[in-house]
């Protein structure tokens, strides 16, 4: 499975961004879970949010009630709808996709940029 991120970018803090993620339509059938991590300089690669293909989400606490997930399985596609954009949310952003009976990611995307200036 390939997976392509966009929608990354420059944004004042208190604006919003949505990340876009598409995979290949070859063996997507064998994924059951996609997701967004990031990655700020000097810190540890963490998970946002998850999103089932049957549409179950799940977030961490920090970003509650600011992001959203959704993934459209017409176009293998998932989202992340990221809204009030602090500085402290500047890092590079992936995602990712699980297969079937999978505990963690087995396909990252190249990741995009999103800078929030304050």
């Amino acid at each position: 499975v390939q997976l392509q991120a966009s929608g990354g970018g420059l944004v004042r803090s208190g604006g919003s961004l949505r990340l876009s993620c598409a995979a290949s339509e070859s063996t997507i059938w064998t994924i059951d879970t996609m997701g967004w991590y990031r990655q700020a300089p000097g810190k540890q690669r963490e998970l946002l949010a998850t999103i089932t293909k049957s549409g179950i989400p799940y977030y961490v606490q920090s970003v509650k009630g600011r992001f959203a997930i959704s993934f459209d399985n017409a176009k293998n596609t998932v989202y992340l709808q990221m809204n009030s954009l602090q500085p402290e949310d500047t890092a590079v952003y992936y995602c990712a996709a699980q297969r079937i009976g999978r505990l963690s990611p087995d396909f990252w995307g190249q990741g995009t940029q999103v800078t929030v200036s304050s």
